[in-house]
């Protein structure tokens, strides 16, 4: 049998209602992905401008943007620092694709670990003539130590666990610059709580910039 730590590849258990049967499902956080693709293509309006995304099998929120991320992007605020962004986590793109669209005088960075996700926000950067960013490969923002930000965004992937969630804030921190922010969406009962802490912890100050359907947009400040 393969070492799936090795393939990369995180699996899941969920039970098929009809047939009563275990399902073993990779995650979206997984780097590589052997499900069968399946693209979709369907029009979504983010900041005042009609995007074209292509999802597919494997990636977060394939049907549509999320929520939770349409509130984190409908919040942020441009930093008065200047200097890059960072989507972390970008998936598809919704994020660092509508905010490279409404600043276009800064550069976005678009980082993720699932290679799938990544070809489909090259692809969907390219369908929307979106060119102030750059996209890599990077678990976490392992791929990126070489860069400083004056905001980071990021949607982080809860199901694996608190820890990796924590981990990020971390290493988030340390790629900011002075005055740059920290802008997390996160739901209450996944533990906005909990992380709001960690911010606290970790930068001495974490504000709730907006609250909706259990939804907490959590906004951190560096100063040192």
């Amino acid at each position: 049998m393969l070492d799936l730590l090795e393939t990369g590849i995180n699996l899941a258990i969920s039970i098929d209602e009809k047939e009563g049967v275990r399902i073993m499902s990779e995650h979206y956080y997984s780097k590589k992905t052997t499900t069968s693709s399946e693209e979709k293509t369907w029009n979504f309006e983010l900041l005042g401008h009609v995007f074209t995304f292509t999802t597919d099998n494997a990636v977060f929120s394939k049907k549509e943007v999320d929520f939770g991320s349409r509130l984190l992007i409908e919040t942020f605020q441009e930093p008065g620092v200047q200097g890059d962004i960072l989507d972390l986590g970008c998936g598809y793109g919704p994020i660092g694709l509508s905010l490279a669209k409404a600043h276009e005088g800064r550069h976005v960075f678009m980082v993720d670990v699932n290679e799938r996700a990544l070809g489909l926000a090259e692809k969907n950067a390219a369908d929307n003539e979106v060119v102030n960013i750059t996209i890599r490969e990077s678990d976490r923002l392992q791929g990126i130590e070489d860069q400083k930000f004056a905001a980071i965004l990021t949607n982080p992937p809860i199901r694996a666990g608190k820890q990796v969630v924590h981990t990020m804030f971390e290493e988030a921190k340390g790629a900011l610059l002075v005055e740059g922010e920290l802008w997390v969406v996160i739901q209450k009962k996944q533990g906005a709580p909990s992380a709001k802490k960690k911010l606290e912890e970790l930068f001495g100050n974490a504000e709730v910039m907006e609250k909706q359907k259990g939804y907490y947009i959590l906004k951190a400040k560096k100063f040192d």
